[in-house]
C-alpha cells in the first residue's frame, strides 16, 4: 500500500515520516503527481474544514486507488470542523476514514492508524 500525503505547517510530514516511519511517501506538492496502485492518504485540513487545493487536484487525477484516508488538524484553533477534510473527501472520492489526528498525534493514533492500513 503506498502512502501519499500533504503538508502545510510540517505536522502531517512529521506524522507520515518520523512517527509512522513511512519515509518513502509520496509528497503532494501541486497536485500534478501520480500514483498507480492503491494508497492511503494523509492530508491537513483547510481553512474551515475544506479539502487542501493541492490535495483535490491530487484527487481529480488520481481517483483509482484511493483506499483510506487520514486527515489531520488543530482541535484547539478548529474543534468546529475538526478534520472535516477527512470526511469530505471520503464522501466526494471514496475510500474509508481510517482516522483524525490531531497535530502530529498519539501513540494510539499510530496504532489505530497501522491498524487500519493494515485491515485495507
Amino acid at each position: 500500500m503506498k502512502i501519499v500525503y500533504a503538508t502545510r505547517m510540517g505536522n502531517t510530514d512529521i506524522l507520515v515520516k518520523e512517527k509512522l516511519g513511512y519515509t518513502d511517501a509520496l509528497l503532494i506538492v501541486d497536485g500534478s503527481e501520480k500514483v498507480d496502485g492503491d494508497y492511503v492518504l494523509f492530508t491537513y485540513t483547510d481553512g474551515y474544514g475544506e479539502i487542501p487545493g493541492v490535495v483535490e487536484s491530487f484527487l481529480d487525477n488520481n481517483k483509482e486507488g484511493l483506499k483510506g484516508v487520514v486527515a489531520t488538524g488543530s482541535m484547539a484553533r478548529h474543534a468546529e470542523t475538526f478534520a472535516f477534510a477527512g470526511d469530505k473527501v471520503v464522501k466526494e472520492f471514496g475510500g474509508v476514514l481510517i482516522a483524525k489526528v490531531d497535530g502530529q498525534g498519539t501513540e494510539a493514533d499510530y496504532e489505530t492508524i497501522k491498524a487500519g492500513i493494515s485491515a485495507l
